[in-house]
C-alpha cells in the first residue's frame, strides 16, 4: 500500500479524507449497509477486504469498485476460524486501519414458539458473537501501532424491546453495551471504537417490514453519514439524526406507558410468515 504523507483534505462532498489510503475490512459486504460502505470507502481510494456469504455478490461488488488490491472472503461470519483466517490474510498484506462489523440478520421471533429458538441463536451468533470474532484479530496489531478504528453496527431497535423482535432488539442492545465496554478497555491505546445505530435504512433487511418506518433513509445516504461520523471520531452516533431524538425519548418513557404503546405495534414477521 502506498502512503502519500500529504495533509488531509476534503472529498467532493465535504467529508474529511485521510492523508493517505486506508486498508478497510468490512463484514456483511455482499448487500445493504456493508456494500454501501464498501462503495463509499473505495471511492476515496481505500483498499478493502470484503466479507460476505455470497461470493457472486461480493465479486460483482468488487468488479464495480474503483481501485486495486481489494480482497473477497466468501464465508459465514459465524465460522470464527474462517473469519480469523480471512482477517490474517488481509493483515498479511499490510496494517489495517479500519474494521467495520456490519454483518447482521433480523427476523421476527416468539419465545413461546419452540422452533424460534434456533432463530434466536442465529441472530445472536451473527449480530453479537461474530462482531467479537471480527474484532479479535485486529486489536493486538492496532494496539501495537497505537492506531486503528473498530466500528460496530448496532440499531435503534436496541434502545427498547420491540414486540416480536426479542432476538433482534436484545442482540442490538448487546452490541451497544459490548462496544461501549470495548471502547473503555481500549481507552488511551490509540484504538477507537465507534458504535453506529441506524434507524430505518432502505436495505433488503427492511424491505418487507409490514409497518411504517419513519425517517426511512436511502442506504447510500446512510453510508455517507456513517463515514462522516467515523472520520469525526464519534463514539456513538444514531443515523439519521431525527431518530436520535426518538431514541432519547423512548428511554424516558415510563415502562407502563411504553408497554401500552408498543403492544399495539405491528411486529416483524417470523421466518416463513407472510407480511
Amino acid at each position: 500500500m502506498t502512503r502519500s504523507g500529504k495533509a488531509a483534505f476534503l472529498t467532493q462532498d465535504g467529508a474529511p479524507r485521510p492523508a493517505s489510503r486506508q486498508r478497510v475490512f468490512i463484514t456483511g459486504a455482499s448487500s445493504g449497509i456493508g456494500a454501501a460502505l464498501a462503495r463509499r470507502y473505495a471511492a476515496r481510494g481505500d483498499v478493502l477486504g470484503l466479507v460476505g456469504r455470497r461470493r457472486d455478490a461480493l465479486q460483482a461488488l468488487v468488479d464495480s469498485l474503483p481501485g486495486q488490491g481489494h480482497r473477497v472472503y466468501a464465508l459465514d461470519v459465524r465460522d470464527r476460524a474462517a473469519l480469523h483466517a480471512a482477517a490474517q490474510d488481509f493483515l498479511a498484506a499490510g496494517p489495517v486501519d479500519l474494521v467495520i462489523a456490519s454483518a447482521g440478520i433480523s427476523a421476527g421471533t416468539l419465545t413461546d414458539a419452540p422452533e424460534d429458538y434456533a432463530v434466536f441463536e442465529a441472530i445472536f451468533d451473527t449480530n453479537v458473537l461474530a462482531m467479537v470474532a471480527t474484532f479479535e484479530p485486529f486489536i493486538a496489531p492496532m494496539r501495537a501501532r497505537g492506531l486503528g478504528t473498530l466500528v460496530g453496527i448496532g440499531s435503534v431497535a436496541g434502545v427498547r424491546g420491540l414486540p416480536g423482535a426479542g432476538a433482534y432488539s436484545a442482540s442490538k442492545a448487546a452490541v451497544r453495551a459490548y462496544c461501549e465496554s470495548l471502547r473503555v478497555e481500549l481507552h488511551g491505546t490509540g484504538v477507537r471504537v465507534v458504535t453506529l445505530a441506524p434507524g430505518f435504512i432502505a436495505t433488503p433487511m427492511t424491505a418487507h417490514n409490514p409497518y411504517r418506518m419513519p425517517f426511512l433513509m436511502p442506504v447510500e445516504r446512510f453510508a455517507e453519514k456513517a463515514q462522516r461520523a467515523i472520520d469525526a471520531g464519534a463514539s456513538y452516533r444514531v443515523i439519521p439524526w431525527p431518530m436520535a431524538w426518538v431514541a432519547k425519548l423512548l428511554r424516558l418513557v415510563p415502562d407502563a406507558l411504553y408497554d401500552r404503546i408498543a403492544a399495539r405495534r405491528k411486529r416483524k414477521p417470523r421466518s416463513g410468515e407472510r407480511t
